[in-house]
């Protein structure tokens, strides 16, 4: 099974952050600029939470917030769920789904080296299934 790091591999080396006392409008700013579903929050270059769009729903509109005033601290996750760059994409899949969660940090000791989301998971074991189906016809059919 693939690697989060060969996973990585194959992606945009782009970490998109903002600061916790940045505005939540800028952060989903950022977000729709880039066409991604959540942001790091870092002070520097420590990683302190994460804030997605599922985030924004829940905390700023429901709550009848307004993202002009709320920073980025208030309605962030703290606790996060990262991942070295050596566990497996199976791995994270069980991960992401038992923590019902939709993006993983992936870290190497204080250092943020990017990050994967459920997407890019599903689209990585999507392609192993596709290569060992190949290979499996070209058994059967002999012209492997």
């Amino acid at each position: 099974m693939q690697t989060v790091r060969q996973l990585l591999g194959t992606k945009s080396p782009d970490i998109h952050a903002v600061r916790p006392d940045a505005a939540v409008v800028e952060a989903i700013r950022l977000m729709a600029e880039k066409g991604i579903g959540a942001v790091l929050v870092m002070e520097g270059p420590k990683l302190v939470g994460i804030l997605s769009e599922r985030d924004y729903a829940r905390k700023i509109v429901l709550m009848e917030r307004s993202s002009k005033a709320t920073p980025v601290r208030d309605i962030m996750t703290a606790e996060l769920v990262t991942v070295a760059p050596t566990v497996s994409v199976e791995q994270c899949l069980a991960l992401v789904t038992d923590r019902r969660i939709r993006h993983l940090p992936v870290v190497v000791g204080d250092e943020v080296v990017g990050v994967i989301s459920i997407g890019d998971l599903v689209k990585a074991v999507i392609e192993q299934q596709r290569q060992e189906l190949g290979h499996l016809q070209e058994y059967i059919t002999g012209t492997g």
